[in-house]
């Protein structure tokens, strides 16, 4: 069952000189539930991930960290306040073990004073362990993460984010490059991060795989809007209506209709 919000976006616009990415888009993300956002190419996602991010400012509107007006300044104030992204392309080192990209920039280390050396056995113990909450089972962590699947390395990367503590956890098209089966191996961790407490935002244009694990739907049209309602609410045929134009394809149906 859903919590506390964790993140709000109330009436939030952004504007590129005279092109404006969104404009009066609101969308909540809370505890234990996944909120998902579709959309074309062109419907805002992107900007909305950049907001919630912290790569870009918004421009009208409110956003809201545990009820607190915020205004981040870069990715790293973001991730500061537990807002984690995890992008289509992933940043990983394809020859490096799978252990070394786990803790890529925030390598552990042992000994003392001037004298320290990284703990490799304890950053093998830990990926191995939080790969495993998840239900995530490598044969070996010592492997290139490169020698993993698109879905594999999706999956490394939820786990890496919850184990830095992550409370948000935004996921950029998680299934727009892995094949049906891998597909499916990552909505199934998608399921898990939401049951393990987190809040996520799962951008995708795929209404299939959003109603296998989304719990609220949010679906943008040029910058806009377009459908915003829980899981209850709705069905997979109503939520591809949306996606394919909605209102939209109402009015074009009646038109065509209407020609003698």
């Amino acid at each position: 069952m859903a919590g506390k919000a964790f993140v709000e976006l109330r009436d939030v616009g952004k504007s590129y000189g005279n092109i404006t990415a969104l404009r009066g888009v609101s969308v909540t993300v809370r505890q234990a539930e996944v909120t998902c956002v579709l959309g074309d190419n062109g419907a805002g996602k992107s900007t909305l991930i950049k907001i919630i991010s912290g790569l870009h400012r918004h421009d009208t509107g409110e956003y809201l960290v545990d009820g607190a007006p915020v205004s981040f300044g870069s990715p790293r104030e973001a991730l500061d306040r537990g807002i984690a992204t995890v992008y289509q392309d992933l940043a990983v080192v394809p020859l490096m073990p799978v252990w070394r990209n786990f803790f890529l920039g925030s390598e552990p280390t042992r000994g003392w004073g001037p004298v320290r050396r990284l703990d490799v056995e304890g950053m093998r113990r830990t990926t191995d362990s939080e790969l495993r909450k998840l239900g995530i089972e490598l044969p070996d962590v010592d492997q290139p993460i490169g020698s993993l699947s698109g879905g594999q390395r999706q999956c490394v990367a939820i786990a890496r984010a919850i184990h830095f503590g992550a409370r948000v956890l935004i996921l950029d098209e998680p299934t727009a490059a892995p094949g049906v089966k891998q597909s499916g191996v990552v909505l199934k961790y998608v399921a898990a991060a939401r049951d393990a407490g987190l809040g996520v935002v799962f951008i995708t244009h795929n209404p299939h795989h959003a109603f296998l694990v989304g719990d609220h739907f949010v679906v943008l049209r040029q910058g806009e809007v377009e459908l915003n309602a829980p899981r209850a609410e709705l069905t997979l045929d109503q939520l591809t209506h949306h996606m394919a134009g909605g209102s939209e394809l109402e009015t074009l149906r009646h038109e065509l209709e209407a020609q003698p």
